[in-house]
């Protein structure tokens, strides 16, 4: 069985103002995926994420978005594909020089909310984000959603020496192409821990899952999405690692 990383978009407080539980949830993660300020985080925040993903020995990634504060990066904005690339290198550096003056660097790159959504949903910007990472660092992977089929992804990865590294989540419905179902629709985000904690050890024995349809979706992912935004979903994600642990080792 391969080994499923857990990752977790952290380090999203903004001054005076506190989102996450990321000193809680940062013992039970093996990936930190820090925000880079234009969404959330500042260079204070960063720093702090930082030095806390360190000291557990947490790989960093890099976060970036749109440049958003007021829409939490969640709203699409229209870029050109330079466009992007320049956002995605002002942060990804930004985040790269905190972790150089601690010792350390970048790890990988993840794109936050709209950003993401965008890149899945369009090859061409898919292109251009993967061409961002490549033309940063090629060394450095970058992680995006796992669908029922990775090949054309995985394609555009290959045409730039590119890693990916393919996501899934414990905690969302799919539907039978392999996306996320809207959480305007019912039963679209699992609530039952029991269920998430399934749904992880499903995903990381290479088992099929249940669509929203039914049928059997089998998702090959490297990493698994996980959240620390209160105690209760900390407590899931603890529940998760101890779970993969003991399938690892059984």
């Amino acid at each position: 069985m391969s080994r499923l990383l857990l990752n977790c978009d952290i380090g999203e407080s903004f001054g005076s103002w506190t989102m996450g539980l990321d000193a809680e949830v940062m013992p039970f993660i093996d990936c930190a995926n820090i925000a880079c300020g234009f969404h959330a985080g500042d260079p204070s925040i960063m720093r702090k994420t930082v030095t806390l993903a360190l000291a557990h020995n947490v790989k960093v990634g890099a976060h970036p978005a749109y440049q958003d504060l007021v829409g939490f990066g969640r709203r699409s904005m229209a870029c050109s594909a330079q466009e992007l690339q320049d956002l995605l290198h002002y942060q990804i550096g930004a985040l790269d020089g905190i972790c150089r003056a601690q010792g350390t660097r970048v790890s990988y790159v993840k794109p936050h909310g709209a950003m993401y959504n965008d890149m899945m949903a369009n090859p061409q910007q898919l292109r251009a984000v993967v061409q961002a990472v490549a033309a940063y660092d090629v060394n450095l992977p970058l992680m995006l959603m796992a669908t029922r089929d990775n090949r054309a992804a995985q394609a555009i990865g290959d045409e730039f020496g590119v890693t990916l590294w393919f996501e899934a989540f414990a905690d969302r419905a799919y539907d039978s192409a392999g996306r996320l179902v809207s959480r305007q629709l019912p039963g679209a985000v699992h609530h039952d821990p029991d269920v998430i904690v399934q749904q992880a050890l499903t995903l990381a024995a290479g088992e099929p899952l249940q669509s929203n349809d039914g049928s059997a979706l089998y998702l090959q992912a490297n990493t698994l999405c996980v959240h620390g935004d209160n105690a209760s979903s900390v407590s899931a994600v603890q529940r998760i690692r101890e779970a993969l642990n003991q399938q690892v080792q059984a």
